[in-house]
């Protein structure tokens, strides 16, 4: 038993001064890989220039959201425990999505607020309401879409959410839409679009426009936050929304 954790140790320490090499900051570990290592019944020879013995190592040395999944169950499961950044220790749930693994339209935001926080599930506030409601309008039910955000995690007080922490984060949402593999994504707000095409862009004129993520034709609207807040903007959603109705038309 000694020989075999000193032996993970060492797989440990040789996958950490890769890490260094590339310049990463903290050490990030696939635990699915820990696992498999540690249940072999055979010591691993460091030295050894076999297959197997670079694939266990590679495998040691791949972030978590860089693995791909069979399945949202088993992609969830593997990191609903996440403690890449600060929200890790300050959120009551991890808020991963919700809704048909085989929706052929996914809609992001920023990151979960206080009730989403609470219940463990996006959208299910005020502005979850009210994006009901515009589901309905659009002649679909919550059931028949997914729903996720940038973040899995809640920013305290509902802050903005931090570039570092998107960037910890947001390969698990690439993921879910990998696995997924949804017709259209529509982006819900600035910070949602701003961080899933990778721009500064202003929300006014990232709308009416197609663009892409992961090769999958993605709208920019309104968060329904802001039309609780303004309603002027929700004339200007639904037009976005007809766009998207339009679109899953055509692709039928």
């Amino acid at each position: 038993m000694k020989d075999q954790q000193k032996n993970i140790h060492d797989l440990l320490c040789q996958a950490l001064n890769v890490q260094i090499e590339q310049g990463l900051g903290e050490m990030i570990i696939n635990p699915k890989a820990v696992k498999t290592a540690n249940d072999s019944k055979e010591h691993i020879d460091l030295t050894d220039k076999s297959e197997k013995t670079a694939n266990i190592i590679e495998s040691l040395d791949e972030p978590v959201g860089l693995t791909q999944y069979d399945s949202l169950e088993e992609h969830h499961k593997d990191i609903c425990q996440c403690q890449l950044c600060p929200l890790g220790k300050t959120r009551t749930n991890f808020v991963y999505g919700v809704g048909n693994p085989k929706a052929d339209l996914m809609f992001v935001g920023e990151a979960p607020g206080r009730d989403e926080d609470e219940q463990g599930e996006p959208f299910v506030g005020r502005a979850g309401r009210l994006l009901n409601d515009i589901i309905k309008a659009m002649k679909l039910k919550r059931e028949d879409i997914y729903i996720a955000n940038i973040l899995k995690c809640r920013p305290p007080n509902n802050r903005d959410p931090q570039p570092d922490e998107m960037e910890k984060c947001f390969p698990f949402l690439k993921e879910q839409i990998r696995l997924i593999k949804p017709k259209i994504i529509c982006a819900l707000g600035r910070i949602g679009a701003q961080a899933l095409l990778n721009t500064k862009t202003p929300l006014g004129k990232l709308r009416k426009e197609w663009h892409q993520v992961e090769g999958i034709p993605t709208l920019v609207t309104y968060h329904p936050a802001a039309l609780l807040r303004f309603q002027k903007y929700k004339k200007d959603t639904w037009e976005d929304m007809q766009l998207i109705m339009a679109e899953l038309e055509k692709m039928k």
